[in-house]
């Protein structure tokens, strides 16, 4: 895990969650900014990837996501408190698969948190009807299998040298399992029902352009959730990863204000 600290007066304190297959590492410039506009960052690597334990792209538990994200906001809030900073808020963001896991963890209420922010969150896969097939048989009988996860890096931005940078990133890999893609299918059909009866405030941002996660899952939040717990945009020609964008400025626009305004 890696703590980054501001040294201007804190609005908050943020946990971030990377997405599948990369790791924290790729978000220094999103800490940056953060850390510019007052708040302390918390990031960490997701089992299975990074530097964290774990086979490539697997899960031991279904739940272990989760499980580890309760314990970093767990341990964050142990150092929020020996700070004198338990009275600040703690927000959560998260893009892709790491959007889902917040949002999911938002809606099953596992830890209180007082905002959500998220970046192309999988609340949809692009499936084909092959891989609903084997998704349904495989998690029973090779769970942990890893296999690659068929996303098309060039399609992450269109910035070549984001393109060219994760691919040469010896971090980022391309796996996997029946089980992590079973758990990533059912958890974005789980959120969305529970859409709702939203109760935290929650920045959905996305791309109108997104290969690697279906768009049409987030703007289906966008309809069910209440709207005065959610503010969701579509960057209609964006690619995937829309903080890093050949221009991501009203992307990070928009995060200041909202941030801004609601601490």
């Amino acid at each position: 895990m890696n703590t980054t600290r501001t040294l201007k007066p804190l609005r908050g304190h943020i946990v971030l969650v990377h997405g599948l297959g990369e790791h924290m590492g790729r978000y220094q410039h999103v800490i940056q900014h953060l850390n510019d506009w007052g708040f302390a960052v918390r990031a960490y690597d997701q089992y299975g990837h990074g530097t964290a334990s774990g086979k490539r792209g697997c899960l031991p538990s279904t739940d272990r996501l989760l499980d580890d994200l309760a314990l970093v906001i767990d341990d964050t809030r142990k150092q929020m408190a020996a700070q004198d900073h338990a009275n600040l808020p703690l927000i959560l963001l998260g893009h892709s698969m790491g959007g889902l896991v917040a949002a999911r963890f938002v809606s099953l209420n596992i830890r209180p948190v007082d905002a959500l922010v998220l970046s192309s969150p999988a609340l949809g896969a692009k499936l084909k009807a092959i891989d609903k097939l084997l998704l349904a048989v495989l998690p029973v009988i090779a769970p942990n299998l890893a296999v690659a996860n068929g996303l098309n890096a060039n399609k992450i931005s269109h910035d070549p040298a984001v393109v060219k940078a994760y691919l040469a990133d010896p971090l980022v890999h391309n796996k996997i399992s029946p089980r992590l893609g079973k758990w990533i299918m059912d958890s974005g059909a789980a959120t969305l029902q529970a859409a709702s009866t939203w109760s935290v405030p929650t920045l959905l941002m996305f791309a109108g352009q997104d290969k690697l996660v279906d768009p049409a899952a987030s703007r289906r939040f966008t309809e069910l959730a209440p709207k005065s717990m959610l503010q969701s945009t579509c960057y209609e020609a964006l690619y995937h990863e829309i903080f890093n964008e050949v221009d991501s400025s009203p992307v990070f626009a928009e995060l200041e204000a909202w941030l801004k305004a609601k601490f």
